[in-house]
């Protein structure tokens, strides 16, 4: 790849291998690739074969059992939000990355190579539980929030990390319990880094938003809240990781007040 922007798109064009292109890019980044020209980025990444992408209503129930169908169904799901996890990072860098400080270039690329990282490890555990990514169906509805917020990168800042993201931190304890509840330490080793890993990626979201916000001379708590209740196709459910999210610096008066409100 001759540049950043070229890695980048070549992330979100890829099918099968996209993690390892990622982790490509991400190395070729930090050994001091070039920027390039950024700027336009696909309506919507490239997808393997497999998985078979369904309507969220359309989704089967998962339930996590000592056998190995309900982890391997729990792992799956948790490995496709990895998956469109490493594109999001890498529009983030080619959509929105032009005329930011190099700080901003340098964050996202790293977020992508732990969401690549991620998947990696998902992939290697599902393998070792004689499955794959691609086995099962999986939820169309992830790349919905990167379409309705790419021609804004405030929007995009307020809905994907520290909605989307933060969601992650909410419920990946209970992941984790089932999953030690169930004698499957090694699974949940993986969700707990990926927890503690996301920490950093929300905070990174909540960082560069709060920026952006100030840079526009807008209030960052009040926009947040007022982008959270128009664009956002959904509701802010508790209960709420209110430890895990007071460390990546979204604090209470933030979120409560939309989560206790009635529309």
């Amino acid at each position: 790849m001759q540049d950043l922007a070229a890695g980048a798109r070549l992330v979100l064009t890829t099918a099968a291998g996209k993690s390892a292109v990622a982790r490509a890019v991400a190395d070729a980044w930090g050994a001091g690739l070039p920027i390039g020209t950024l700027g336009a980025a696909p309506d919507r990444p490239a997808r393997p074969p497999h998985p078979e992408l369904r309507s969220g209503g359309a989704m089967p129930r998962r339930k996590v059992t000592r056998g190995v169908a309900g982890r391997v169904a729990l792992l799956h799901a948790v490995a496709h939000i990895e998956f469109n996890a490493i594109d999001l990072a890498f529009d983030m860098v080619l959509r929105f990355g032009a005329g930011m400080p190099k700080a901003f270039l340098d964050d996202w690329i790293s977020v992508g190579g732990d969401e690549a990282l991620h998947f990696d490890l998902l992939a290697a555990r599902l393998s070792s539980l004689g499955a794959a990514y691609g086995d099962l169906p999986a939820h169309d509805g992830l790349w919905q929030a990167a379409s309705d917020t790419a021609d804004d990168r405030l929007a995009r800042l307020a809905i994907v990390p520290m909605v989307l993201e933060a969601r992650g931190l909410d419920v990946a304890p209970q992941m984790i319990e089932r999953l030690h509840a169930v004698d499957d330490p090694d699974s949940a080793t993986i969700l707990q880094r990926i927890h503690d890993d996301e920490i950093g990626h929300v905070a990174i979201g909540q960082r560069w938003f709060a920026a952006e916000a100030l840079s526009r001379g807008l209030e960052p708590a009040e926009t947040w809240g007022h982008l959270v209740t128009t664009r956002f196709h959904g509701r802010l459910k508790p209960p709420f990781n209110t430890a895990s999210r007071d460390r990546a610096g979204l604090p209470e008066t933030w979120y409560l007040p939309l989560a206790l409100s009635p529309d």
